[in-house]
């Protein structure tokens, strides 16, 4: 069995697979204080919970955005898992060509995600993913990873908000019924869920201008099923579209 681990900014998401299958998935929060051991026993409870060992593991593959993790989960895969890792870059062999410029700067999470689009939905298609950052991906129909903008993320820009606004608090992440809200909480849904949606959505829009109008887009992140919601232009909102890009990616270079 294979097991993707996707090391983000906030949480590190991971996928246990059976072949294509995805058997469980599990996500803790990323800390750059715990220990290889921690991390370990921590992805070793999580096997044991649905049923399995690390002696089921047969590989493991890896995408961070957080460089500082990259040893820590490496030295917790080679001691509880005996297995080294393969970790996503640019060099990899893929289904894609990266015109990004320069190759090696494009986020691992990133690759993952529009190999899995790109596969699982044809081209030409759009990503959203709604983490830390916001970020787009366009892949154009003979599989062409052509670039994309990042914005910020939902949660890292209100923790801007109300870390910085004295009488503002923290709120919970639904979208109101109207815009025009008579209150302090719905004032600050309205403002996130429906400045998020179109922020979105424009971004899209433009991004369809010069890609093709058909091409498709594929949500993901945390936060993609609300934003969703709002959109007009979401066609498919797929959670663990990176886990399945890193079990594709594996396919390609086992």
């Amino acid at each position: 069995m294979l097991l993707a681990i996707d090391v983000g900014n906030s949480n590190i998401k991971t996928g246990l697979f059976r072949g294509k299958e995805l058997i469980a998935s599990w996500r803790i929060t990323t800390r750059q204080d715990r220990s290889s051991d921690e991390t370990g026993l921590q992805m070793v409870q999580f096997l044991q919970f649905i049923g399995f060992k690390p002696s089921d593991v047969e590989a493991v593959i890896v995408s961070s955005v957080s460089p500082g993790m990259n040893y820590t989960i490496e030295r917790m895969i080679n001691t509880y898992f005996q297995i080294t890792p393969l970790f996503v870059s640019s060099s990899l062999n893929m289904e894609l060509t990266i015109a990004y410029k320069p190759a090696t700067s494009l986020g691992a999470d990133r690759i993952a995600n529009a190999v899995g689009a790109y596969t699982l939905y044809g081209g030409p298609v759009i990503t959203v993913d709604f983490g830390t950052a916001t970020t787009f991906g366009a892949i154009s129909a003979d599989g062409t990873f052509m670039g994309g903008p990042i914005a910020p993320g939902i949660r890292s820009a209100t923790d801007a908000l109300v870390n910085n606004a004295a009488q503002l608090h923290r709120f919970d992440f639904v979208t109101p019924k109207k815009a025009v809200a008579n209150n302090t909480i719905e004032a600050m849904q309205a403002g996130v869920m429906y400045g998020f949606s179109g922020l979105a959505d424009h971004i899209i829009e433009r991004m369809k201008s010069e890609i093709g109008p058909e091409a498709k887009v594929i949500a993901t992140g945390g936060m993609s099923d609300v934003i969703a919601g709002d959109s007009r232009y979401i066609d498919v909102v797929d959670k663990l579209l990176t886990l399945k890009g890193l079990q594709i990616l594996y396919s390609q270079n086992s």
